[in-house]
């Protein structure tokens, strides 16, 4: 019986070199972009009363705390001892933001205040639509290839961040044009769903769906010593 050989080799050692540096990079632009989106989020929610774009810039600090982990792991040479500690991390900032969403999201399905328009928050979601899948997609192909659960879960961090700049966008554009304010907190518990799925898969190792064939099964292969 034929063997089944199309799975990619592992990578060598220089490849790998380079795949870290990638990952450390498109790791410092996901931090740096996020912190900006988070300022900006929250001080435009703040000055429109609006419950959506300040819990899209808590997500943004989420997203923060989740690429720092990720830095973590690979400022280290044995980058696999930390992958576990990162992926619990992950799986953590995953949940902390369900559940504000959802929180957020019933506040607002009970009335509690109507937000004003604002087109700073407008221009923040349609430019994070724009360069979020992006960066996620270039994580995500770093993180496989190299065989690793931690950066994959963080790329799909980057991508709920996504799906939650559309809903926003949705959100804003609908509240603005036709008062509409019931179909944001609507599709914001549908995020916070996805973002349980994650968590859950982040916090079992089960993220990395395309490992190198010398490695081990996803989520423990890295943890070895």
């Amino acid at each position: 019986m034929a063997m089944n050989t199309d799975v990619s080799p592992l990578p060598g050692p220089a490849r790998r070199a380079v795949l870290r540096r990638r990952v450390r990079l498109l790791v410092a632009a996901t931090i740096g972009y996020n912190a900006i989106e988070a300022v900006v989020a929250i001080t435009a929610g703040a000055i429109a009363s609006s419950a959506a774009l300040i819990g899209f810039g808590l997500d943004s600090i989420v997203e923060v705390a989740s690429a720092a982990a990720v830095a973590w792991q690979f400022s280290a040479a044995d980058h696999e001892r930390r992958e576990r500690t990162a992926l619990r991390i992950i799986a953590v900032s995953f949940f902390a933001l369900a559940a504000y969403v959802t929180f957020d999201a019933v506040r607002a399905l009970l009335g509690a205040g109507e937000a004003e328009p604002s087109t700073p928050g407008l221009v923040l979601a349609a430019l994070s639509l724009a360069v979020m899948p992006f960066l996620s997609y270039a994580q995500r192909r770093a993180g496989r290839e190299l065989g690793s659960a931690s950066a994959v879960a963080d790329s799909r961090q980057t991508l709920l961040c996504t799906y939650l700049s559309a809903v926003l966008l949705a959100g804003l554009a609908l509240n603005s044009l036709f008062g509409w304010s019931w179909a944001d907190p609507i599709a914001a518990l549908a995020i916070a769903a996805v973002a349980v799925r994650e968590g859950r898969e982040a916090w079992r190792g089960d993220t990395c769906c395309a490992v190198p064939a010398a490695a081990a099964p996803c989520g423990h292969a890295s943890t070895d010593s």
